[in-house]
């Protein structure tokens, strides 16, 4: 059995997305030992141009901004190790982290707080090349970051339930007037609501099954059922999302029906000492929201880090 680190962590920091590194800054200026376990695989990372943070008027591709902070955060002797927290445990004295290696092996890390900035994975549309067609603009997943870039452009959305239908309808109110979502073969249970709101934005709805996704002379070019082909310039998917918050929900933290955790002010989670911050966090998945996250969750780190964990009080 591997024993701890000798000396605990002010702070562990899972995930080494935008919240994570964040979160890092923010500890490291306020001059707490902090250490940020990165898997390698960010959500931000699939960004090939993020509009909304303020500051990049071009906007800024997802990976340079994770370069730039991880730049940022070396100037202040912040390690970040690459590997795997495959289990958290807590007791009074704080937490204590099953850390795989990438390189190998296995050791345990001890830290007064924790916080997970583990994020969510998109469910994938099945299409040829995804990772080339996410580069091109073809594929995208966020008409809040990037849906001004396709104002005025004929748009598929790919989804079904209350949450395909929501987002067909963001888009169509807001951007396109040329939108139609593809429940792909899952027929739809309409209200009297929402057809009314499917008329008013003149929103098309295609409810046999799709045979293929192709892509072809730079469009999403062939969407087949039943012999019939559908052409758009872009495809938005609402299949929804995979939250990486297992290891706060195995110490028994609060979450909703999809896994995202609940947090309070402070975005400490109902597990006391752990911190959430990011997509995985019940709410708006914003780069920008997730640095606020890990701005509110770093100063409350560092302002009850000594302090027994049971002993917080519910305000503090």
């Amino acid at each position: 059995m591997p024993q701890p680190d000798a000396a605990p962590l002010d702070c562990l920091v899972i995930g080494g997305g935008p919240a994570g590194l964040t979160a890092a800054l923010y500890l490291a200026r306020f001059r707490r030992r902090v250490l940020v376990v990165d898997s390698g695989a960010p959500r931000a990372a699939w960004i090939p141009t993020s509009h909304n943070i303020p500051f990049f008027a071009d906007g800024t591709p997802g990976p340079e901004l994770l370069r730039r902070e991880r730049e940022t955060l070396a100037r202040y002797g912040v390690r970040i190790e690459a590997g795997t927290v495959a289990r958290l445990d807590r007791d009074r004295g704080g937490f204590t982290a099953a850390l795989h290696a990438a390189g190998g092996g296995t050791r345990l890390v001890r830290a007064r707080r924790a916080l997970l900035a583990t994020g969510a994975v998109d469910v994938e549309p099945d299409l040829p090349d995804l990772p080339d067609a996410v580069r091109r603009g073809l594929v995208r997943y966020c008409p809040i970051c990037d849906g001004y870039e396709s104002r005025e452009r004929r748009i598929a959305v790919i989804g079904h339930g209350p949450r395909g239908l929501g987002e067909a309808i963001f888009i169509a109110r807001t951007y396109s007037d040329d939108v139609t979502l593809l429940t792909h073969g899952c027929p739809m249970e309409l209200s009297e609501r929402d057809r009314a709101a499917v008329a008013e934005h003149r929103l098309k709805i295609v409810e046999q099954p799709i045979e293929a996704l192709d892509i072809r002379d730079g469009r999403i070019a062939a969407l087949r059922e039943g012999g019939r082909e559908h052409r758009f310039d872009l495809l938005y998917s609402a299949l929804g999302l995979h939250y990486r918050s297992e290891l706060a929900v195995a110490l028994g933290a609060e979450h909703d029906g999809r896994g995202a955790l609940c947090v309070d002010s402070h975005c400490q989670t109902t597990v006391r000492g752990l911190y959430a911050a990011g997509d995985i966090v019940r709410g708006l998945d914003q780069i920008v929201v997730g640095m606020a996250h890990a701005a509110t969750a770093a100063t409350h780190i560092h302002n009850r880090c000594e302090l027994p964990t049971e002993d917080e009080a519910d305000n503090g």
